[in-house]
């Protein structure tokens, strides 16, 4: 080779690794990760800011909101994030292989289907307009609440919505009734202080399981920074978990909300330990809630064949990452 050809080739060899060196965010110890403004989405996230457990585990977030888990499934499926949080309504995504569940988060219980003030019984809304963001944990409780009641989506009038938009046609009475979720619905009793609450998560205990969850991309949870990622997760639970009021108020301050606001929309929230995901990671508890999550779905046609909990739930990735 030439000293001409063997510079050329040096500087080809330097050019390949610059460019690898900012191809893609995990290369530099930086993560892009998707969240919902509420206390589910958003209070790890505050608490990882706050405590420095980015930097604690050699990582960099850039961190986005959005108004619902499926958008995020969608930017982990096209690149644009690397993590993500999903509400239960979104569980059937990642079981159909489009992502992995490396982290549970909290059992939520905000879910409503609320009704306009006259309205009593579930069966009222056979023929009714009923709003709904489609793929979500409203569309969800909207299914059960029907179910239990002997009726499916075809005996009222669905129309597909946004959660802004719930809010301004609710307290329009553009429509009678909504499958909807706190602390959004606090909006809707300000303005429809007699609204009616037909159905809640708790009436489904034994039933369903109603689990949120941290997401990542296909490709990424075999990174290194999936595994740091995931340890800067439980750190923050650990804190979340042993500083719940410290916990409300950084939360409140990432998303620039009263801290009432936040503790409020916390109440509807059964918080998961660290050790308590371990332990229930173990011994199956939380397969079967997925399990059942699984059923549900496939029941309602969103999920034609799960992947199966071993497939889509990273377990060993999110008890290992504990470990030195």
């Amino acid at each position: 080779m030439t000293s001409r050809k063997r510079w050329l080739a040096a500087l080809l060899t330097g050019l390949v690794v610059a460019l690898s060196g900012c191809g893609g965010s995990s290369d530099a110890g930086e993560v892009r990760f998707g969240y919902i403004g509420d206390y589910n989405g958003a209070s790890l996230l505050a608490v990882a800011e706050d405590q420095k457990l980015w930097e604690k585990h050699g990582l960099t977030a850039e961190i986005s909101s959005f108004n619902n888990g499926p958008l995020q499934i969608q930017a982990l499926g096209s690149g644009d994030l690397d993590f993500g949080y999903i509400g239960p309504g979104a569980m059937w995504l990642p079981a159909s292989g489009q992502a992995k569940v490396v982290a549970l988060n909290t059992l939520g219980n905000a879910d409503r289907v609320i009704a306009q003030p006259g309205i009593t019984d579930v069966a009222d809304l056979r023929g009714k307009t009923v709003g709904v963001p489609q793929g979500t944990s409203g569309e969800m409780i909207l299914d059960l609440a029907l179910s239990r009641a002997g009726m499916t989506k075809s005996d009222v009038k669905v129309v597909p919505m946004d959660a802004s938009t719930i809010v301004s046609a609710f307290s329009a009475k553009r429509i009678d009734a909504a499958g909807f979720w706190y602390p959004a619905l606090d909006t809707v009793r300000k303005q429809v202080p007699g609204l009616v609450e037909l159905a809640r998560n708790s009436d489904f205990a034994g039933q369903l399981e109603f689990p949120t969850a941290f997401v990542a991309g296909n490709d990424v949870v075999g990174r290194d920074e999936a595994r740091r990622t995931v340890a800067v997760l439980r750190d923050a639970m650990r804190y979340r978990s042993a500083n719940p009021e410290r916990t409300i108020e950084l939360t409140a301050g990432l998303l620039e909300k009263d801290p009432a606001q936040v503790r409020a929309d916390a109440a509807n929230v059964r918080v998961l330990g660290v050790d308590e995901l371990d332990g229930m990671t173990r011994d199956g508890t939380v397969r079967n809630w997925l399990s059942g999550m699984d059923a549900y779905f496939t029941g309602t046609g969103q999920l034609r064949r799960s992947t199966g909990p071993e497939n889509y739930y990273a377990a060993d990735l999110f008890t290992s990452a504990g470990t030195p």
